[in-house]
């Protein structure tokens, strides 16, 4: 499967076309789900740092397989302890992407995509949990 037909990737692109940037769906939804979170942003005033971020994780999603998506997975875990962020927050955040997706597509998020999200949320948890918080 190549990556434009690969149920993820489409899923990214669709939520890009739909909304151009996720950003603000995607923290607005981790600082409902965790508002501890929200005050460890407070000098991100413009959301780059977000942006930055979301950037990053975009790039794991799609190149999981990389040595570059698993090393920055296991280092920024550990940044991310540093900073305050709460473990189960990282560990998490994925799926609040994940979660954001899916209310933007709504009826367009098929059992394929769902199923495809799924398989790449338990490699990330594995991923996750092997680096002590």
């Amino acid at each position: 499967m190549t990556s434009a037909e690969d149920p993820v990737t489409r899923s990214l692109d669709l939520v890009a076309e739909r909304v151009g940037d996720p950003a603000p769906l995607v923290y607005g939804r981790l600082f409902r789900d965790y508002p501890e979170t929200e005050p460890l942003f407070w000098r991100d005033t413009q959301g780059a740092v977000r942006g930055e971020m979301l950037a990053r994780a975009f790039e794991c999603l799609l190149d999981l397989d990389g040595a570059y998506a698993q090393n920055m997975i296991r280092a920024e875990r550990v940044n991310h302890v540093d900073l305050g962020v709460p473990a189960e927050a990282f560990a998490n955040f994925f799926r609040v992407i994940r979660d954001a997706c899916r209310d933007v597509l709504a009826g367009d998020w098929t059992a394929e995509t769902d199923a495809a999200w799924d398989r790449l949320l338990v490699r990330l948890d594995g991923l996750v949990s092997t680096v002590p918080a």
